[in-house]
């Protein structure tokens, strides 16, 4: 047959994939559980300012007179039914404002990784040369520091030009543009990978023949057959980002205390973890510590399940 005339084989993703993706996960506990408890994690982060007994913008949120009160069962206050924070605010108001934060940081910063990564990978695995060349010596460099220690250096350098009052008011934008810029060489590895393989099968060929521009190529036609590598580095790479945004808050370089993520309650309860208000910093931890457990195991078995090598492929 000639190949003029041969068919195309379909270039997006099968429109029942997500169905058997969620099939595949009913018939395995861990992973459903995994799923179940993100969901509420995302469900309590959309609606915390429904769900928080008190609203962060109001005047009784913060009330030094309660401050440090134990939590509801340990003699506290019935008001407050995980305890108050050094500040006298209702720590469970401030864990679910906090793991919104956090959410939306590690959601934002991946989306600009996964934005950067997939148009520099699909840029050089199909056009290849010296712009392959170029952009993955980029990618090197870029991978050559660590995303901690380019995160301290930047933000520790906008923090003392513009100030603690300015840093403040743009804080979370910054920690998103950092987190974002400093990962985009996972993506655009993995992506030009992907690209590498695909571009010489038979319907890249058969859309070259016919005329498709290369921009209709790469983001018609290959990157829909990329989309399994891009699932499990997106769930992976949400949660690093949410860890290292908890550690840089945790180092008082994160969201400020007007405005706590967990990692920045941690950091304020972290002194008193043994001087008899061990709340504040528990409970938080717990909150972050599920948050990334279950984030992982999706990524692990999203990794396993999309993988065609280990014969557990999704179809």
């Amino acid at each position: 047959m000639n190949i003029l005339h041969r068919p195309l084989i379909p270039t997006s993703t099968k429109p029942t994939r997500l169905r058997h993706i969620l099939s595949a996960i009913r018939g395995d506990k861990l992973a459903l559980f995994a799923l179940l408890i993100f969901a509420f994690y995302c469900l309590v982060a959309l609606l915390a300012p429904l769900l928080a007994p008190y609203d962060s913008s109001s005047n009784d949120f913060m009330d030094l007179l309660n401050a440090e009160l134990p939590p509801y069962w340990q003699s506290g206050d019935s008001r407050f039914l995980l305890g108050t924070d050094t500040q006298g605010r209702d720590l469970l108001s401030v864990i679910l404002y906090g793991t919104r934060l956090s959410l939306t940081i590690g959601v934002c910063a991946v989306l600009i990784q996964l934005l950067l990564g997939v148009c520099i990978g699909l840029l050089s695995g199909y056009i290849g040369g010296r712009l392959d060349t170029f952009l993955m010596r980029c990618a090197d460099i870029q991978l050559s520091f660590s995303t901690m220690m380019v995160a301290i250096v930047v933000l520790a350098v906008f923090q003392a030009l513009f100030g603690n009052a300015a840093y403040q008011q743009l804080a979370m934008l910054m920690l998103i543009i950092v987190l974002g810029i400093a990962e985009w060489p996972i993506f655009a590895r993995i992506i030009r990978a992907c690209v590498l393989a695909e571009k010489e099968k038979e319907y890249v060929d058969a859309a070259r023949i016919m005329g498709v521009s290369k921009v209709r190529i790469m983001f018609r036609h290959i990157l829909p057959n990329t989309v399994s590598p891009i699932l499990v580095i997106l769930t992976i790479q949400i949660a690093n980002a949410i860890v290292a945004e908890a550690a840089l808050s945790f180092l008082g370089l994160g969201m400020p205390p007007t405005q706590p993520s967990l990692g920045a309650l941690i950091s304020s309860g972290v002194n008193y973890l043994f001087s008899g208000a061990w709340w504040i910093a528990v409970f938080p931890s717990i909150t972050l510590i599920i948050l990334i457990f279950v984030m992982n195991l999706l990524g692990d078995w999203l990794r396993d399940h999309l993988n065609p090598q280990t014969g557990k492929g999704v179809p």
